[in-house]
């Protein structure tokens, strides 16, 4: 076997020779050089114990205004060169084991499920029922513009080639060139309808091939494993989206975009199906066909072809009619408007080929495609709407106000409740015909009106922000009413802020006790868990466990209330934003609370990383899917008493501490405004949406991701720890070190946490963020920088003694020399940003500021995260 490890290095350095020659061509030899210098001196400045960076930063001082963008431009896109390589090889490694017949993971979890009693039908039975609905977000995280993913995806189907031996030099030095010659910025924020089309864009040129490779493999690993076959029209994993359906906070996301979006996506849908059919066509030339597939072509010579010959003409007017109406053309009956319709025909030319002995064409591209349509639909992904609770609450102020009933925002919650029951079983309108509401409020009701006026299968779930109360979910049934919806679309509460997590059992509680909204539900309830807002509203500490309170509590309800729970992980990519590994998130879940169903959120950049290329996306296919069997029939044991009061003291003290730097400190607001890129983050237009809820607010308005991405950016990391140095502090001084051990070793939740803990512990530097502060922070707010390192110093030593480690990640070394190997490039750039950032606050220039946003986007490459 190859050494993989090298076959990685020679794609970095053959990648990164590559760039040298583009820019040795466009800015001369000379210019190389001089990067070439910077990186060998940030190499050696990490080379000693305590990194030393005189030496860099003289060189970067002496750097000439002009060479500033090149160079930040050459560290930037050596380390997206460098993350596709490593991408490149987690395939190959794969690919690697599977050519050597290692044990597959999820052929070794149906052992090991079969082992622990549980029968091959109960498998089967319970994979075929599995619920998993991966939400594709459009949280602005993905720095990298469409254009330059393209050229990276192109990238590494080049090192997939020159793996087979395949002379590619040429074109890979082309592809560079392309890249070093666009600019990586985006002039403009991307539309809300430019985002959609990016995620159907990561559908089409990678989850569409993946995801029937994954179900034949799925399939396969049950026939060996266990003697059993998965039903074809079966897939444990769907998609939804959020991509012009998310209008919290986002006046862009607008109802005419969300109709916009859902024809997008249907028309994305119809497009790819038609490729698809043009393929089958092309291959089932046989003759043979049993008496139903003759009887319904009535005898012609080639049955297989007219029959799919009649239904590409159906996709075809199915298409023709969306691209009317995209273009403005009145709304109009579909041929093909349920997803049957689709699946008839394919399974009529199935049935006959197995019938006519020709099983193995039957299993080819026509069982892929009876797979797709099983997935994807008929509309590529289901639309979640989401929505502010406030903003439900004013329509129903004007309303009330119109009406004379005063402001239905200073009711109780009981007045609330009874009158929109009321209005829920009353048959006259709510809506009066002489009431004009305010341009928000009709931006409500329009937004209700365009999802009462969608197919349902288009749909997902109407999620509510800040959902605190059973009115919240009751006032967005009865608007929806209102606009004529048919059906009972599920209404999620989402709860975001610690006080909102120990309270979600109560609200839900009252909202099963209701019998109108019972017989609503049907036995089903959705509830939405916010990790983003609950770590910046408590810390991190206090909030993963305010989650798994809630979760439990929540678990235990809908089992008494015999109410099927599906929980929505609003997860995002860093581990401040509940990111990590997403099978060991699952598995450390409270016992009994996945049981078959789960929704969670895919956001941003992680999108691409997970997804963005098929055998990635195959092996996060397979993660999920074996979590959530492992989580549905063997959950982890509920954790011990003892444990759970130890835990119940730390996020005590870790929410104490948190706040009273975050909220009471005087110093803190000013001291993050002034060490990190918070404000200019704004200039990066990552996303369509703002970054602060209220222009004019303050720390508490900004969105979870620029809080976590200007921590990052400096290398404080200071969401991800904040709160557990305290609490892990006053428990290790305590005595309860031994107790931290035995729940790190026997408890999935606190070893998970401690984890993604050390994992981003791993990627902080005090240095770096010292070097800030010194450029960039008054003298009297310096006390408090150099009081949060020595936290966060403290947190590395708690870490370490509840490990029994000597070093971070030692017992992880392939995370751990990928951080080495990138901090000499991202070095410069923490550098150069420091000091653009002084001179864009007392000089502002915009040749610079340019600069200023390519090396955001770099150290963001280079941390493998953004928000």
């Amino acid at each position: 076997m190859s050494d993989l490890h090298e076959d990685l290095r020679d794609d970095v350095r053959m990648l990164g020779e590559s760039l040298g020659r583009t820019i040795s061509t466009d800015l001369g030899p000379e210019f190389l050089a001089r990067v070439e210098h910077i990186r060998r001196l940030a190499k050696a400045g990490r080379s000693a114990e305590r990194p030393e960076h005189q030496q860099l930063l003289a060189a970067i001082g002496e750097l000439h205004e002009d060479e500033v963008l090149p160079i930040a431009r050459a560290f930037t896109q050596f380390l997206n060169l460098a993350n596709i390589a490593e991408e490149h090889h987690r395939v190959r490694r794969r690919l690697d084991n599977a050519a050597q017949d290692a044990p597959d993971a999820l052929s070794t979890l149906f052992e090991s499920l079969q082992s622990q009693g549980f029968s091959a039908e109960t498998l089967v039975s319970t994979l075929a029922g599995l619920d998993i609905d991966l939400v594709l977000t459009a949280h602005p995280t993905e720095v990298n513009r469409r254009t330059l993913i393209q050229k990276y995806d192109a990238i590494t189907d080049c090192l997939k080639r020159l793996d087979r031996g395949e002379p590619m030099q040429t074109r890979v030095d082309e592809l560079v060139s392309q890249i070093w010659h666009t600019d990586e910025i985006r002039k403009q924020r991307p539309t809300p309808e430019d985002e959609a089309k990016w995620g159907f864009a990561v559908i089409e040129n990678s989850l569409w091939s993946a995801l029937p490779r994954f179900l034949r493999g799925l399939d396969k690993q049950l026939q060996e494993t266990l003697g059993q076959r998965l039903p074809l029209d079966c897939c444990p994993v769907h998609f939804s989206s959020w991509m012009g359906g998310d209008r919290d906070g986002n006046p862009n996301v607008t109802a005419e975009v969300t109709r916009k979006v859902l024809l997008l996506s249907r028309w994305m849908a119809t497009d790819l199906y038609l490729r698809d059919v043009d393929e089958l066509r092309a291959e089932l030339s046989m003759y043979r066909a049993n008496a139903a597939l003759r009887h319904r072509v009535n005898g012609a010579a080639e049955p297989y072809r007219v029959l799919l010959g009649e239904l590409k003409t159906q996709l075809e007017a199915n298409r023709d009619a969306i691209e009317a109406q995209l273009q403005g053309g009145l709304r109009c009956d579909l041929p093909l408007q349920r997803v049957e319709q689709l699946l008839e025909p394919l399974h009529l030319c199935h049935g006959s080929l197995i019938e006519c002995g020709m099983t193995t064409i039957a299993a080819g591209k026509l069982e892929d495609l009876i797979r797709r349509v099983a997935c994807f639909g008929l509309t590529l992904v289901r639309l979640d709407i989401r929505q502010n609770a406030d903003r439900h609450q004013a329509v129903f102020d004007e309303l009330t106000g119109c009406y004379g009933l005063g402001r239905y925002g200073d009711w109780s919650e009981a007045d609330r409740q009874a009158f929109l029951l009321r209005e829920l079983g009353s048959r006259r309108p709510l809506l009066p015909r002489n009431w004009t509401p305010s341009a928000e409020a009709q931006e409500v009701l329009d937004t209700c009106r365009v999802v009462a006026e969608t197919d349902p299968a288009a749909l997902g779930s109407y999620v509510i922000s800040m959902a605190s109360q059973p009115s919240d979910v009751l006032a967005v049934i009865l608007l929806l009413r209102e606009q004529g919806i048919g059906h009972n679309l599920r209404v999620v509460p989402l709860f975001e802020t610690l006080d909102d997590l120990d309270n979600a059992s109560d609200c839900i509680g009252q909202l099963l006790a209701i019998d109108w909204y019972r017989n609503y539900a049907a036995g089903r309830q959705e509830v939405m868990i916010g990790y983003s807002d609950s770590s910046k509203d408590a810390g991190q500490l206090a909030a993963v466990w305010g989650q798994f309170r809630a979760q439990q509590a929540l678990t235990e309800l809908c089992a008494r209330h015999h109410v099927k729970l599906t929980l929505f992980h609003g997860r995002g990519g860093t581990v401040g934003r509940g990111g990590g590994p997403s099978h060991k998130a699952i598995l450390a879940q409270p016992p009994g609370s996945v049981a078959g169903s789960l929704r969670v959120t895919e956001q941003g950049e992680m999108i691409r990383f997970k997804f963005g290329v098929p055998e990635l996306a195959i092996r996060n296919l397979e993660l999920y899917t074996g979590a959530v069997l492992q989580a549905t029939l063997a959950p982890m044991p509920a954790p011990e008493t003892e444990w759970r009061e130890l835990m119940d003291r730390l996020a005590a003290d870790g929410l104490h501490a948190y706040r009273g730097i975050v909220r009471e400190d005087p110093q803190f607001v000013p001291y993050f405004r002034a060490a990190t890129p918070e404000q200019e983050l704004a200039k990066l237009p990552l996303g369509s949406r703002p970054a602060k809820r209220r222009a004019d607010g303050g720390v508490e308005s900004l969105r979870a991701i620029p809080w976590i991405f200007a921590w990052t950016q400096i290398r404080l990391m200071l969401p991800a720890w904040l709160g557990s140095d305290a609490a892990l502090g006053a428990a290790i001084a305590a005595g309860e070190l031994p107790a931290l051990r035995r729940m790190y070793q026997h408890w999935s939740f606190f070893r998970t946490y401690i984890d993604m803990l050390e994992m981003v512990l791993a990627k902080s530097d005090i240095h770096i963020t010292a070097y800030y502060e010194q450029r960039l922070v008054s003298p009297e707010l310096t006390t408090l920088g150099s009081s949060l390192r020595g936290c966060l110093q403290e947190t590395v030593e708690q870490v370490r003694q509840i490990k029994m480690i000597d070093q971070l990640l030692e017992q992880n070394p392939v995370i751990r020399q990928s951080i080495d190997v990138r901090n000499p490039y991202i070095d410069p750039l923490h550098f150069l940003q420091a000091e653009l950032l002084h001179r864009d606050r007392t000089q502002p220039d915009q040749r610079l500021e340019q600069a200023l946003m390519v090396t955001m986007a770099g150290i963001s490459a280079g941390m493998r995260n953004t928000g």
